[in-house]
C-alpha cells in the first residue's frame, strides 16, 4: 500500500508540481489549500507525512504544525516545511514547532523526493 503525503500550500502550481512528483514516485497525495483545509482533510485519513508552506491565508504553516503536534492523533506525523522563507529565525520557529525538515522554494522535484525518502522511505 502506498504511503500517503499531504501537501498544504495556497499556491495551486506548487501543490500540483509536488503532487505530480510524489505520485510519479508511487506516493498517494492529498492536497490542501491552507492549514484549516488540511485539518479538515486529515481527519480520518492515514497520513505518513505532511509538506506545508509557512505563509497561507486562514492558518499558516507554523500554526498548523503546532496544532498537529498538540493533537495526540497527529503528533507523530513528520512535517516538512516547503517555503520561500530562508531566514534562520523562521527555521528555528519551524523546528521548535516540530518540523522535521526545511526545503526552500523554488525547489527541484528531486530535492523533495530525497527529503521524503529520508523521512518515510
Amino acid at each position: 500500500m502506498p504511503k500517503t503525503i499531504m501537501i498544504v500550500d495556497d499556491a495551486v502550481s506548487i501543490r500540483g508540481l509536488a503532487a505530480m512528483t510524489l505520485e510519479n514516485a508511487g506516493y498517494q497525495v492529498i492536497q490542501a489549500r491552507d492549514g484549516k483545509d488540511a485539518l479538515e482533510k486529515i481527519s480520518g485519513q492515514k497520513t505518513d507525512l505532511i509538506i506545508v508552506d509557512i505563509y497561507m491565508p486562514n492558518m499558516g504553516g507554523i500554526e498548523l504544525v503546532k496544532t498537529l503536534k498538540a493533537n495526540s492523533q497527529y503528533k507523530f506525523i513528520p512535517v516538512v516545511i516547503l517555503t520561500k522563507e530562508s531566514d534562520s529565525d523562521m527555521k528555528r520557529q519551524g523546528q521548535m514547532a516540530g518540523a522535521k525538515a526545511w526545503v526552500v522554494k523554488p525547489f527541484k522535484p528531486k530535492t523533495i523526493l530525497n527529503v521524503v525518502r529520508k523521512i518515510i522511505g
